[in-house]
């Protein structure tokens, strides 16, 4: 059902059974896949992608273009995947020329209502953003992560898979995957047990990554030495890998 005072441009396209409500505005490049629901005061702009399932919920701005002062009006993307939940006022801006060109959503996420996600970043699968949470240009965000309400994250972070930042949190800094953080400026606390319990992580995988955390981040081991300690376990536990790797890895240092 498309709504009359809706008012679609007609290059979009839509898939099968798309409703669109009130005063809703489609403009030019816009593609929608099937099943969506579009509430009404919406406002998509392309080049946008939207996948199957999706439902935005009303005044939502998606796809605008990104507020970055170098951005001089080229064609860049977001490009959304299946099944998101996309709440009230919601900001979704495409990628820049200087980044990779792209705004990335993936799949099964709920982004509540007030968050922004900036330019170019990329976020994975069944991650929630809760209310006014704000990503800046170039975040990466990973499968299974929670962002309390109002956490701000700075360009070019990277926030580890099933990883929890607690409400309000401010992080410059990489989180880890499996790891907890909060706090101006945030920095990590300790593993995510209680989220990663609920998920199906046995007790002894729980204690490995507790063991790398503490190895790799609170104690005053050499990188090297840590690495060298946690060897076994890094070949009996991909998670293991997983973080250890990604705190190796780092560019912009993890927040702690």
């Amino acid at each position: 059902m498309i709504h009359p005072s809706a008012i679609i441009d007609p290059s979009a396209q839509l898939g099968k059974n798309v409703t669109v409500g009130a005063f809703t505005i489609i403009g030019a490049d816009v593609t929608i896949g099937d099943d969506c629901w579009i509430g009404p005061h919406v406002v998509i702009s392309g080049p946008c992608i939207i996948g199957n399932e999706n439902k935005i919920y009303q005044f939502g701005s998606i796809g605008e273009a990104p507020q970055d002062l170098k951005y001089n009006g080229e064609p860049t993307l977001l490009e959304i995947g299946d099944r998101n939940v996309i709440r009230e006022f919601v900001t979704l801006n495409r990628g820049t020329v200087t980044g990779t060109g792209k705004t990335t959503i993936g799949s099964d996420n709920l982004i509540m209502a007030y968050c922004h996600v900036a330019h170019d970043c990329i976020i994975g699968n069944h991650i929630v953003l809760a209310n006014a949470a704000s990503l800046a240009g170039h975040v990466e965000v990973g499968d299974h992560a929670i962002l309390g309400g109002f956490t701000l994250v700075h360009q070019f972070s990277q926030i580890g898979a099933r990883s929890f930042c607690g409400l309000g949190s401010i992080i410059a800094q990489d989180v880890p995957p499996f790891a907890t953080a909060a706090g101006d400026r945030a920095r990590t606390v300790g593993i995510n047990k209680e989220g990663l319990r609920r998920k199906g992580f046995s007790p002894e995988l729980i204690r490995a990554l507790h063991k790398s955390y503490r190895l790799m981040l609170v104690s005053k081991k050499s990188k090297e030495e840590a690495l060298a300690e946690l060897q076994p376990l890094i070949e009996q536990y991909e998670e293991v890998r997983e973080f250890t790797q990604f705190v190796t890895n780092s560019k912009r240092g993890i927040a702690r």
